[in-house]
C-alpha cells in the first residue's frame, strides 16, 4: 500500500512542475486525495459493502470536488490535474499512466445496463472539460482535446477534437478533416435565410395580386 502511495506522489512530481515538496503534495493535492479515497471505497465495493463505499466516495467528493464511483476500475500512476468537476462513472475502466484534467466527464449516455461507461487504455490523456460518453474505448497513447465530446471508439495513437469528436491525428499523421470554422453549420443563420426567402416569396405574391387587382379595376 505504501509503495503505491509513494508511486502516486512520484507521478505528481513528474506531471506537475508546480509541485515543490512531498508535504505540499500530500496535504494539498485534491486529485491525489480523490485517488486514495477511491482505493478504499473500491475495496469495500468489491466486498459488496455498497453503501459504505458510496459514503466514502461522496465524502471524498465533498472535500475534493471530484466524483469517482467506487465501482470504477483505475490502474497505476493515474493523475488528476486541477480535478474540480471531474466525474468518473461506475463501469469506467482506466489503464495505467492516464491523465485527466478538470471538468472531465467519463460518463454514460442513458439508463442502459451493464458496461455503460468508457474504457481508457494505457497512457491516455483527456484534456480540460472533455466529455467521453458511453461504453467506448479510447485507444492506447491517445489524446482527447479540451472541450471535446467523444461518443465513438478512438483508435490507439490518435488525437481527437471537436463536438462530436473526430480523429485529427493518427500515428503521427494528420487526418484530413473539414474543420474550417467558416464551414461549420449554423442552424440560426440557416433558419434566418429560410425566413428571408419565405418573406420574399410572400412579398412577390402580394405584389402580383395587387397588380392583378389593379388591371381588373381598370
Amino acid at each position: 500500500m505504501f509503495a503505491r502511495m509513494k508511486e502516486d506522489i512520484a507521478v505528481v512530481f513528474e506531471q506537475d512542475p508546480a509541485a515543490t515538496s512531498k508535504l505540499e503534495v500530500i496535504l494539498t493535492y485534491a486529485g491525489l486525495h480523490a485517488i486514495w479515497s477511491h482505493r478504499i471505497a473500491h475495496a469495500f465495493y468489491k466486498k459488496h459493502f455498497f453503501f459504505l463505499a458510496r459514503m466514502i466516495s461522496q465524502i471524498s467528493r465533498f472535500f475534493t470536488g471530484i466524483e469517482i464511483h467506487p465501482g470504477a476500475t483505475i490502474g497505476r500512476r493515474f493523475f488528476i490535474d486541477h480535478g474540480s468537476g471531474v466525474v468518473i462513472g461506475e463501469t469506467c475502466e482506466i489503464g495505467n499512466d492516464c491523465t485527466i484534467y478538470q471538468g472531465v466527464t467519463l460518463g454514460g449516455t442513458g439508463k442502459e445496463k451493464g458496461k455503460r461507461h468508457p474504457t481508457l487504455a494505457d497512457n491516455v490523456l483527456v484534456a480540460t472539460g472533455a466529455k467521453v460518453l458511453g461504453s467506448i474505448t479510447i485507444g492506447e497513447n491517445s489524446k482527447v482535446g479540451a472541450g471535446s465530446v467523444v461518443l465513438k471508439d478512438v483508435p490507439m495513437n490518435s488525437t481527437v477534437v471537436g463536438i462530436p469528436g473526430v480523429v485529427v491525428i493518427q500515428d503521427g499523421v494528420k487526418v484530413k478533416r473539414n474543420l474550417d470554422h467558416q464551414d461549420l453549420p449554423d442552424p440560426f443563420a440557416d433558419r434566418c435565410k429560410r425566413m428571408e426567402a419565405e418573406i420574399l416569396a410572400l412579398q412577390q405574391e402580394v405584389h402580383r395580386l395587387t397588380n392583378e387587382k389593379g388591371r381588373h379595376m381598370s
